[in-house]
């Protein structure tokens, strides 16, 4: 393939075997994502940044603060991903396939939930997602604090901010706010 072409595609030197097997990486994580695609954010980073070096710990955790930040679906640090490991092409590789099987998925489970709504198997499994949500929510968590571990105030704000959410009807947006004022004033 000659290099204007790789270039129009927005490869960024990745080959298209390297965009194939990102392709179906994340249709892979696409059905453990339960929870939503945050979830899988530690294995994301596991094969983005530690196994194949596209991206660094900063610009992935910065793919996720912008998404996170701006207005729309939670899934658009996906796509953050996608264009800063391979332009355009990465960008669809990453979003139709963090999309497509859980997407196809999740239309065939809920029709089955609907017709079988009182079923014992039904209610068990979802049940049983509970736990497994919220493990890999905390192991989210945990991979998103690892550059603030060490720092005893940053680890008391992450705690209070748990707490707060657990304890109280407070809006998480106000804490958002409030961890945003305090990295602002902690950078200046």
């Amino acid at each position: 393939m000659s290099l204007q072409l790789a270039q129009l595609a927005g490869l960024h030197g990745l080959g298209w075997a390297d965009l194939l097997q990102l392709w179906l990486h994340f249709m892979l994580l696409s059905l453990l994502a339960v929870g939503g695609a945050i979830t899988t954010a530690p294995d994301m980073q596991r094969y983005l940044v530690a196994q194949h070096g596209w991206m660094s710990d900063a610009e992935f955790n910065t793919s996720i603060a912008i998404a996170q930040a701006a207005p729309g679906p939670n899934i658009l640090f996906v796509a953050l991903m996608g264009w800063q490991i391979a332009g355009l092409a990465g960008l669809l590789a990453t979003m139709s396939g963090i999309l497509l099987p859980s997407s196809v998925l999740a239309l065939l489970a809920s029709r089955y939930a609907q017709r079988h709504a009182d079923s014992r198997l039904v209610r068990a499994f979802t049940a049983g997602l509970m736990p497994v949500t919220l493990g890999l929510l905390l192991s989210t968590g945990w991979l998103l604090t690892a550059t603030v571990r060490t720092a005893w105030p940053a680890m008391a704000l992450v705690a209070a901010v748990v707490w707060l959410n657990w304890r109280t009807k407070l809006s998480p947006l106000w804490l958002i706010a409030a961890g945003a004022l305090v990295g602002m004033l902690t950078l200046s």
